[in-house]
């Protein structure tokens, strides 16, 4: 079968997207000169200032270099010991990141059954119940995925009774962040509701890579409980960058103008694109993706065809089930290429 030339950008990952050039050109711009290191300069005082601004409460704010280490450092800054992790079976912190969170913290990551990617106020209360002896692990700190793992969003008032039951239980609530910006556009709205989907929560990693960025990402902390220690905590966890200035000027060109909601929505928008075009074909059973990915069911053989020709991941092997994801560098274009090659080796097979 003859297929026409891949897709410029690849639907395998929002992570496989280049640099947005705006946030290329403040990361040039931060490199005029020198500065001091491990945060001492101005382009980090004014990123700190600007997520001061977005959230509108007090907090602390650390930038580490990537998700992994920044979900390790939200959670050890909540964390006290002998404390345990609550948080769904398909979580990255659980699934993808190599077991970082249990070693580096010590702690447990307890996992329940998702419920489509989410984790429920019933989870919560069922696990804090089963586990109130001192030879079970004691959950300190739950945490949810914004967008989850199965493109999934908490909404405003999911988020809030998900911290009503953590505070009645004396817990704390972080967020993974790391596609926040899409969850936020993709409830339809702006600055303010990013205020309303994190008003409750202890400690959110807000995700930039994702996002058009190049590396790093930020760690917000509300809770009292968490500050005391964070500077000394990222240190012992090596997620302490020197030269912190280029990590920064990410996030002062994402957080000055709007433009982190602005590539989120533009990607969100390519994932609906995606599926407008090939809805029709019954087999895919695709649903209206909430954010920026979708997740087919494609027989073998013509997931091999098309993999080999522009390669995305598999999601679940026993139901024939893949991903997909736009980013904010994915075109129309792409998406047509991408949704003719689709119909055409689905179709055939």
């Amino acid at each position: 079968m003859s297929l026409p030339s891949a897709p410029v950008s690849s639907f395998a990952s929002d992570n496989a997207a280049g640099v947005h050039p705006l946030v290329l050109e403040s990361i040039v711009a931060s490199n005029q000169g020198s500065a001091l290191a491990y945060g001492a300069d101005r382009y980090t005082d004014e990123a700190v200032r600007h997520f001061r601004e977005l959230c509108a409460r007090d907090l602390e704010c650390l930038f580490v270099f990537g998700g992994t280490g920044g979900n390790v450092l939200a959670l050890a800054s909540l964390l006290e010991t002998g404390e345990a992790v609550l948080a769904t079976d398909t979580s990255h912190i659980h699934v993808d990141e190599a077991g970082a969170p249990e070693r580096l913290t010590g702690t447990k990551i307890i996992t329940v059954p998702h419920s489509d990617g989410k984790l429920t106020v019933k989870d919560i209360e069922a696990c804090v119940a089963d586990r109130a002896q001192m030879h079970h692990p004691r959950v300190g700190v739950v945490s949810i995925t914004q967008v989850t793992e199965m493109g999934t969003v908490y909404d405003p008032d999911e988020v809030a009774r998900l911290a009503e039951v953590c505070r009645r239980r004396g817990l704390r609530l972080h967020m993974d962040g790391a596609r926040i910006a899409n969850a936020v556009v993709a409830l339809g709205g702006d600055e303010s509701l990013f205020r309303e989907l994190t008003k409750h929560v202890d400690a959110v990693t807000f995700g930039a890579t994702k996002n058009g960025g190049m590396f790093g990402e930020a760690v917000i902390v509300f809770s009292d409980h968490g500050k005391a220690n964070l500077g000394y905590i990222r240190k012992q966890l090596a997620q302490l960058p020197s030269k912190m200035r280029f990590v920064s000027a990410q996030f002062n060109a994402m957080l000055a103008d709007g433009l982190w909601l602005q590539t989120a929505a533009h990607a969100n928008t390519m994932a609906r694109g995606l599926y407008e075009r090939l809805t029709d074909i019954q087999s895919l059973q695709l649903s209206p993706p909430q954010a920026n990915s979708l997740f087919p069911t494609i027989d073998h053989a013509s997931a091999a065809t098309l993999r080999d020709w522009s390669f995305f991941w598999d999601w679940n092997d026993a139901l024939n089930q893949y991903r997909w994801m736009t980013s904010w560098a994915t075109t129309p274009e792409d998406v047509d290429v991408f949704a003719k090659a689709v119909r055409s080796v689905v179709s055939s097979s």
